[in-house]
């Protein structure tokens, strides 16, 4: 001890933390001044922020296809199955696969959704066109190749399939277009990345 103020003081220390307590952010989190902070996924993949909102959208939009197409055609019309070229039972059978990989989809793109909102890095735009190209592609999709060149199932039976087959793939191609011209509102270069 020398009596002289200490010039260079030493940082305050920080108050003792509770057990459980979550840690706090560091400055690796901060995207404030050096933009948004890209993950260990980013790095591994490459995949921009723009192409992952893109595929996130299509994945949900997929989902949501099969789950509309399922519950409205199958559980409430009754108007087909999935695979009708068997059983009833087979039939049912099918449709809850059917549903189970429609809500995989969801459930993909919904968790990828999030960790984009998480960083930051969500591109609205690009994932609502996503959302509506991944409906369309897979209706036109079950209406051409799942009713036609396959004949897994088709709208109904014992009708004139041709205005029913017209509305369902004209619906689609029109999600189709709505979807590339929403996502066309994000004008914005994508960021350059490894996988670009």
């Amino acid at each position: 001890m020398t009596g002289y103020p200490d010039r260079h003081p030493s940082p305050p220390e920080e108050p003792p933390r509770a057990p459980n307590a979550r840690p706090r952010p560091g400055p690796a989190l901060s995207t404030a001044a050096h933009g948004p902070a890209r993950s260990s996924r980013d790095r591994r993949t490459g995949t921009p922020p723009a192409r992952a909102s893109w595929w996130s959208g299509v994945l949900v939009g997929v989902g949501v296809a099969a789950f509309v197409d399922e519950t409205v055609f199958h559980q409430l019309l009754h108007w087909h199955h999935f695979y009708d070229r068997s059983t009833p039972e087979a039939g049912l059978v099918s449709d809850g696969v059917f549903h189970a990989v429609g809500w995989f989809a969801v459930v993909a793109g919904l968790f990828w959704f999030a960790a984009l909102r998480r960083r930051a890095e969500l591109v609205t735009a690009r994932w609502v066109g996503g959302l509506l190209v991944g409906t369309g592609a897979f209706q036109l999709y079950d209406g051409t190749v799942q009713h036609k060149l396959l004949g897994l199932h088709q709208i109904r039976y014992d009708v004139a399939l041709l205005p029913y087959d017209l509305t369902w793939n004209l619906v689609a191609v029109a999600l189709l277009v709505a979807g590339v011209l929403v996502a066309r509102r994000d004008r914005r270069p994508a960021p350059a990345g490894p996988g670009s």
